[in-house]
């Protein structure tokens, strides 16, 4: 072999770089703004002039001004203190820095201002190879895209095919973001009271969260799915009008 391209949640990937003396270079998901962010807090530590949660600090040497709190960090960033993760985020960390360079699901064009900082004040070699989702062309792609789809794309179609064009809002929070059973029934009382078309995509196990008798009186409007939906399918429909989401790298 003469290199390894490897996610960046497989650390491991380093060793075998290293043991056969060949580079390693790791894809990142995520984009250049994302990681200058992390790189900036990692270093700077700003969050410690603050003192409350709520209160705002600039994240310093970005090409903008980036006012964040720190409610909005991982509790990772702000602490020493070890987690279930903590082995998982050290390791990727570690064999990050051991890599020859690093690909990005982003375009030079989308976030050029930070892709220039990630090179010249992180000092990384790296590449900006996205968008990927260009890659799926066909209907089979789109809908499979992650995954096998847990609806049946040509139902899912043909519902969206009997809307109006920018009509319909697409709920999708991700495979990984969390709320509480109160947000969410704020979220399905807004839905049904707005009237408006909606795909609403939901995790599978506890829905006990569902006001009762939601799916009835929505059924003429509303599709739920359970699971994984066939999102690049769905966000490529013209009957789309509004997408809420969690801004995941991947849904924007």
């Amino acid at each position: 072999p003469v290199g390894i391209f490897s996610d960046m949640f497989l650390p491991w990937t380093a060793d075998s770089a290293a043991k056969f003396d060949i580079p390693r270079i790791v894809f990142h998901g995520t984009s250049y703004f994302a990681l200058c962010v992390v790189d900036s807090i990692r270093r700077n530590k700003p969050f410690k002039n603050v003192t409350s949660d709520t209160e705002t600090f600039v994240v310093p040497e970005l090409p903008h001004e980036i006012k964040l709190t720190r409610t909005q960090l991982s509790p990772f960033e702000q602490s020493d203190e070890e987690t279930g993760m903590t082995p998982m985020i050290k390791a990727v960390r570690e064999s990050d820095a051991k890599s020859y360079g690093v690909i990005f699901n982003s375009f030079y064009e989308l976030e050029s201002d930070y892709v220039e900082h990630y090179t010249k004040v992180v000092g990384r070699k790296n590449w900006a190879i996205g968008p990927l989702s260009l890659c799926n062309r066909d209907t089979e792609d789109k809908a499979e895209r992650g995954r096998k789809s847990s609806i049946d794309e040509h139902e899912c179609l043909k519902w969206l095919d009997s809307k109006k064009s920018s009509s319909v809002v697409y709920v999708c929070f991700g495979s990984t973001a969390d709320f509480t059973t109160a947000q969410m029934q704020e979220l399905a009382m807004g839905l049904e009271a707005s009237g408006q078309d909606f795909i609403w995509v939901i995790r599978t196990g506890n829905e006990d969260w569902l006001p009762e008798g939601f799916e009835e009186r929505t059924k003429e409007n509303g599709l739920i799915i359970r699971g994984w939906a066939p999102q690049v399918l769905i966000l490529d429909h013209e009957a789309i009008g509004a997408f809420v989401t969690h801004c995941g790298t991947n849904s924007v």
